[in-house]
C-alpha cells in the first residue's frame, strides 16, 4: 500500500526567496506551485527523479506551517509517503495504535488526497500520507 516517498517538505519563511536560493545553488526550478487556502499554505514542488522537494510557506498567522517556522525556524517539516489507498492505510495505522492528525483524508496539492500522522506516534517525525490523483 505504500509506494515510496512522494516528497520531503521544507517549511520556509519566504517561498520566493527559498526557490531563488535553490535555483541559484542547484540549478533546479519548481515545476508546480499552488496555494491551498484551507490549510493555509502555498507550496512549490521541485521534482528530482521519482520524488520531490516541496517548499511550504504558511499564508496566515493561523497556519501550522507558519507557527512551525516561528518556533523552530525554516527546515524539514515532514516526509510524505505515497500510498495507493489512503483510507486503508489510515485504518491500518489506527489498528497499530497510531494517532492521526486528520480523522479523514482531505484535499492536497494537485488533486491529491492527504492525511497526517501525529508525530507522537512516529518518534517525533511528522509523516504525511498522499494518494495522488489517478492519471
Amino acid at each position: 500500500m505504500i509506494k515510496g516517498i512522494d516528497h520531503v517538505a521544507i517549511a520556509v519563511e519566504d517561498l520566493d526567496q527559498a526557490l531563488g536560493l535553490f535555483e541559484k545553488l542547484f540549478g533546479l526550478r519548481a515545476d508546480h506551485r499552488e496555494r491551498i487556502a484551507d490549510q493555509p499554505v502555498e507550496v512549490a514542488t521541485v521534482r528530482l527523479g521519482n520524488t520531490c522537494i516541496e517548499f511550504v510557506q504558511g499564508t496566515s498567522p493561523e497556519s501550522p506551517t507558519r507557527k512551525f517556522v516561528e518556533k523552530r525556524g525554516p527546515g524539514i517539516h515532514h516526509i510524505a509517503l505515497e500510498v495507493t489507498d489512503i483510507a486503508a492505510v489510515m485504518a491500518s495505522l489506527a489498528r497499530a495504535g497510531a494517532e492521526m492528525i486528520d480523522a479523514k483524508p482531505r484535499k492536497g496539492k494537485g488533486g491529491s488526497t492527504i492525511a497526517f500522522v501525529h508525530p507522537k506516534s512516529t518518534g517525533k517525525i511528522l509523516f504525511e500520507l498522499v494518494e495522488n490523483k489517478k492519471r
